[in-house]
């Protein structure tokens, strides 16, 4: 996919995360798991294509993080800050299907979630000079 529809996709999930903190965070749990895992992957295929690691066609997929064998195979390349991206993608990964699908989660838990995401936007943002 090209860079400028994931950019496109991104700024719509961003706006959708920004606009579930107006509303409440508590209730708007579905929404954060689902938009924050899916910015997290067009962030992920943004650096990747802009550094040239992957071909268009290649699709990263969120459940791949929850697995550090798949992580290892899947990334092996270097990149500008790789360990603290995946790391970020990892948490935001880890809590998406308990929030999409599970039980209502805590205030603090959801604050974490949000705080992983600020982090992964700025490490985005030094890597490719996109503004969200």
């Amino acid at each position: 996919m090209k860079v400028e529809i994931h950019l496109e996709s991104l700024r719509e999930g961003v706006g959708e995360i920004e606009e579930s903190i107006k509303k409440g965070i508590i209730d708007k749990q579905r929404t954060l798991g689902f938009h924050t895992s899916a910015g997290a992957m067009d962030m992920l295929e943004i650096i990747l294509h802009k550094n040239n690691l992957i071909d268009p066609g290649f699709t990263v997929k969120h459940d791949w993080f929850l697995s550090k064998k798949k992580i290892d195979k899947k990334f092996p390349f270097e990149f500008q800050n790789k360990k603290e991206i995946l790391d970020a993608v990892v948490a935001i990964e880890n809590v998406r299907n308990s929030l999409c699908y599970g039980k209502r989660k805590k205030e603090k838990e959801l604050e974490q979630l949000i705080k992983d995401f600020n982090k992964l936007k700025h490490l985005f943002v030094e890597a490719t000079g996109y503004e969200l």
